[in-house]
């Protein structure tokens, strides 16, 4: 009995006051409610509204701060701590904390959340009615999100991973529920599973889903670009020996860019008179 009520919001009626506590009727089971949590008018014999849980000795309790995710249901879960043997701990909204069990975690540790990021979960519980978290798999997902406009082509998009595989990251965006794709190739690191993104949107599938990148703008990478290229001249005295015809190689030995996206770099920089490119050298413009 104890296991089929945990995670249940239920109407119960109040059987009697014992010191600090209100105790109320479940079939058989007499199950707590602090007073504190009780409205002041509340007696024996009212029916009031509580969410079932089981406490940590293993009883069943009560709680009038009802969860925002429930068993059968979909929401977004705030992780509040993260220990490396258990797994995640999540904020549903109530007194409860519940745990997303570290084999629901990706399998890279550098991947797993962090306090603050937001997991799409369900609830479960096991055969003793302990609650626990259950990340959304894809199929939920395809059941759940919702069609994005065909409007949305390269606008900027908060968005969260809920499925991180090599080939790209699946996303659903913040607080509309769009689902995202981004390809590897549009991202420059993999983002933590639940972290908050901003995609950019790159494409409106038939389906109603979105393809996204992480990449900056072409307008944006060129300044960040030319931004790393002005601090490395300053940083080594003002004179370096790469120019646009410098090594590819060797460019994205140094600078981690491609030599297209280096000449481009370098043209903004002469362009603004920054720098000046002679006998084999970049120099600062003096």
């Amino acid at each position: 009995m104890i296991g089929s009520a945990s995670g249940e919001i239920l109407k119960l009626q109040v059987k009697a006051q014992e010191g600090s506590r209100w105790v109320l009727e479940h079939h058989e089971l007499e199950i707590p409610l602090n007073v504190s949590e009780a409205p002041e008018e509340l007696q024996i014999g009212d029916t009031i509204e509580v969410f079932l849980y089981v406490d940590r000795r293993g009883n069943l309790s009560a709680t009038t701060q009802l969860p925002t995710i429930q068993k059968g249901t979909y929401g977004w879960a705030k992780v509040i701590k993260v220990t490396d043997n258990e797994g995640a701990f999540v904020d549903i909204g109530t007194t409860k904390e519940v745990l997303v069990k570290s084999e629901d975690l990706p399998k890279l540790r550098e991947l797993w959340p962090a306090n603050g990021d937001h997991l799409y979960i369900t609830l479960r519980t096991d055969k003793d009615g302990e609650l626990f978290g259950r990340v959304a798999t894809e199929d939920r997902v395809e059941e759940l999100y919702i069609d994005a406009p065909t409007t949305m082509l390269n606008q900027n998009v908060v968005a969260r991973p809920y499925r991180l595989l090599p080939v790209g990251t699946f996303l659903l965006s913040f607080p509309e529920n769009y689902r995202i794709f981004v390809h590897e190739s549009e991202r420059t690191e993999e983002p933590r599973l639940g972290q908050d993104v901003t995609v950019r949107i790159i494409d409106t599938k038939e389906d109603g889903s979105l393809n996204g990148s992480l990449l900056p703008r072409r307008h944006e990478r060129l300044g960040d670009d030319a931004e790393s290229i002005f601090r490395y001249l300053n940083d080594v005295g003002g004179r370096m020996p790469f120019t646009d015809k410098s090594d590819p190689g060797e460019i994205q030995e140094m600078f981690t860019m491609s030599k297209a996206a280096f000449k481009r770099a370098l043209g903004k920089l002469m362009k603004e008179k920054k720098i000046v490119q002679k006998d084999g050298w970049t120099e600062l413009n003096s």
